[in-house]
């Protein structure tokens, strides 16, 4: 009775809300998830144990690819590449032995403008958010800080712990692949009205959180040119900021995308890489820069426990699986509905019940996503993972590897 009061008095002192301005719960009944089935049979996979090397002709992240074995539904295709961050876990490779990886930390501020490109101001409050903020947390959290993982001997990151699980029987503990962590200067990402989608918090200030229609923001992200400095990314790439050597996150304020319209709601993050052509310097080779976008989320705005570090854990450990975004799988359907064909190893995991790991460190408790391993998209059973698991760091959330389910989902027929 208290609460309805109370409630009915903010209300009726609450300004009237502007036309692209959202309730502040709305988010809560969004599904959340990542962008970038019934196709696997009943556990006949088989993982290659050598490397066939590093993709070639490309200026990037360190990488090695291998692949495994297993028909896809129609019968079509048997064996599947992959590439992965790091060097091969395999000991007959010659390769066993610790990768460190620059990580550039970019914080972006978006703001947000009128259709004139003017500042935009509501209730007297410019709308203008910055990452800033998060960049220590997040830098502080299981993502970049050390913590226990049975998949290894010491106290680890949450990437290479995951990826340690995939090979725990192929590898010794001096195989890891570490992430080095910097903060570099901060972009801005400028959107015009109409792209956008706003909610204040409960001050009247900017913002408790923006959403962005896709599109819009690929084209506010991504350069359209190599000396393009306009945009997040050509920025930090033309100040020298982030290099093909590193993975770089680009590090948003409760900034979430739709496609279409607001209903077809929320991608939290997604990871990939902006090309840019060589030069004489580097031979000649195809620049690609390996970046992610992700957001923090702040409590309370998602159900299912996704908060703080969650969407930027899930595209760094899908990263580790799949730098290039071109890991293609046998389709699969998932239990939480989706049907894929790539090798996106937190799409099968995300908006479960389960779907988080929390990790108290530093006097906060993270909510790292558990992820699917490699075991699972090849059907290997049993599993040659840790403990015969499918998932990690929780192996319970996937306890058999994908099967074949024509009801669950309908790729497409060739």
């Amino acid at each position: 009775m208290l609460m309805t009061l109370v409630a009915s008095v903010l209300l009726s002192a609450t300004p009237a809300m502007e036309d692209d301005q959202l309730p502040a719960d709305f988010l809560l009944s969004a599904k959340a998830h990542s962008t970038n089935g019934n196709s696997l049979s009943d556990g006949t996979g088989v993982l290659g144990r050598r490397s066939t090397g590093s993709v070639l002709g490309v200026d990037s992240v360190v990488n090695w690819s291998s692949y495994f074995y297993f028909p896809d539904y129609y019968g079509f295709q048997f064996s599947w590449p992959y590439t992965m961050v790091g060097k091969a876990p395999f000991g007959n490779d010659d390769s066993d032995g610790k990768t460190v990886i620059g990580a550039p930390v970019v914080a972006v501020t978006v703001d947000l403008r009128n259709y004139d490109g003017s500042p935009r101001f509501v209730n007297g409050q410019r709308l203008i958010s910055s990452a800033s903020q998060y960049v220590t947390p997040v830098l502080q959290s299981p993502v970049f800080q050390n913590s226990w993982y049975d998949s290894s001997q010491r106290p680890t990151q949450f990437t290479d712990a995951v990826q340690r699980a995939e090979f725990y029987r192929s590898s010794d503990d001096s195989w890891h692949t570490l992430l080095k962590p910097k903060v570099t200067g901060s972009q801005t990402m400028v959107l015009v009205r109409g792209t956008y989608r706003f909610a204040l918090n409960p001050d009247g200030t900017c913002c408790r959180y923006i959403l962005v229609d896709a599109n819009a923001f690929a084209a506010a992200l991504f350069p359209a040119s190599p000396t393009d400095t306009t945009t997040p990314i050509g920025a930090a790439e033309n100040a020298g900021d982030i290099t093909t050597a590193d993975i770089s996150t680009f590090l948003f304020p409760n900034t979430y995308l739709y496609i279409g319209t607001t209903a077809n709601c929320c991608i939290l993050g997604y990871h990939t890489y902006d090309v840019e052509p060589g030069d004489k310097g580097n031979g000649w080779r195809e620049r690609r820069y390996v970046l992610n976008y992700s957001s923090w989320i702040s409590p309370g705005l998602f159900g299912g426990g996704f908060t703080d570090v969650t969407a930027l854990s899930h595209e760094l450990a899908e990263t580790f699986n799949d730098p290039f975004v071109n890991n293609a799988t046998p389709w699969w359907f998932a239990p939480n509905g989706n049907c894929q064909n790539n090798l996106e190893t937190g799409d099968v995991v995300e908006g479960l019940p389960n779907a988080v790991y929390p990790i108290t460190m530093n006097g906060f408790t993270y909510h790292p996503q558990n992820e699917a391993l490699l075991q699972w998209f090849a059907g290997q059973t049993p599993s040659s993972a840790i403990h015969h698991a499918y998932s990690y760091p929780d192996t319970t959330v996937l306890t058999t590897a994908a099967k074949a389910n024509p009801a669950g989902c309908n790729p497409p027929q060739y």
